[in-house]
């Protein structure tokens, strides 16, 4: 099992079996921890050994 490197501070997911959390942005990222901020839910910290996030748009890359 790998993190996929996409997740990162700056993107966009959503957290397939709770819909009603609505759209996430990733805050922070430490090994298999992320930080996202939901727009229903607020700010939770999510362990990716448990929890499948789906990609909705990725991070821009810094200018």
């Amino acid at each position: 099992m790998t993190r996929d490197p996409r997740l990162v501070p700056g993107a966009f997911v959503r957290h397939p079996a709770r819909p009603d959390w609505g759209l996430g942005q990733i805050q922070s990222a430490a090994g298999w921890h992320l930080t996202v901020n939901f727009e229903e839910r607020g700010k939770l910290t999510l362990d990716l050994r448990h929890v499948r996030l789906e990609l909705v748009t990725p991070a821009r890359p810094p200018r």
